[in-house]
């Protein structure tokens, strides 16, 4: 699970450019880390349960120009709740989604993929106790999950604040949510799409304009 088009999407859509603190929930790789390090000039703290991938993490990190921002801990959400003394402005996080469905024999991809380890209630409950008053959690995940953690967060005085569904095409299959969650209650939260592709298989002009900085193929 190292680099997919929806994360990379979540990691160009994020409004971090004012942000002073960013948390990455499950970095992986570091993908989310490192796209937002190069818009903004924020202390990034960056957590990976698996040990291994948070070792590719930072030495992906490390290789990179912004390594000195950047701060890779191997730790759980839980774990990382129990010391962490910070607040954030903003916190990334593409968490895993599969409740209740067919495990690989891959277990990185089964950490990666399958809510066993953090589920969406810890992670709004870590958001509303680090997150700033003015700061947003990011979340990216199908759309009926999307809904579902809505609720949930409107439980624990988190809103909606803006929604961007994601889809293939252009009259194609909503695959994906990112949703913006904070402090300030909305009535009509801005509602935007998104479609990775045209018809005839190439990138729409709304995706290369999002991805321009970050995709060496345009």
């Amino acid at each position: 699970m190292k680099v997919c088009t929806d994360s990379c999407i979540l990691g160009a859509y994020a409004e971090v450019t004012k942000a002073q603190t960013i948390l990455d929930i499950g970095t992986g790789t570091g993908l989310l880390a490192l796209m937002a390090a190069q818009r903004t000039g924020a202390s990034i703290t960056a957590i990976e349960i698996d040990k291994q991938t948070a070792k590719q993490a930072w030495e992906n990190i490390n290789n990179s120009p912004w390594a000195e921002r950047i701060q890779v801990k191997p730790v759980s959400l839980q774990a990382f709740a129990l010391d962490n003394q910070e607040k954030y402005d903003i916190m990334l996080c593409n968490p895993p989604f599969y409740q209740q469905s067919y495990k690989s024999s891959d277990e990185a991809r089964n950490v990666a993929m399958h809510s066993e380890e953090l589920s969406f209630t810890e992670i709004l409950q870590f958001s509303a106790s680090f997150l700033n008053t003015t700061g947003l959690l990011y979340l990216l995940l199908p759309p009926h999950e999307s809904r579902y953690v809505a609720q949930l967060a409107h439980r624990l005085n988190l809103f909606v604040q803006e929604k961007l569904s994601i889809f293939t095409q252009v009259g194609g299959k909503h695959i994906r949510t990112i949703q913006s969650l904070g402090f300030t209650p909305a009535v009509n939260p801005a509602e935007k799409t998104l479609c990775i592709r045209q018809p005839e298989n190439m990138y729409t002009s709304e995706f290369t304009q999002l991805l321009k900085d970050y995709y060496l193929i345009f």
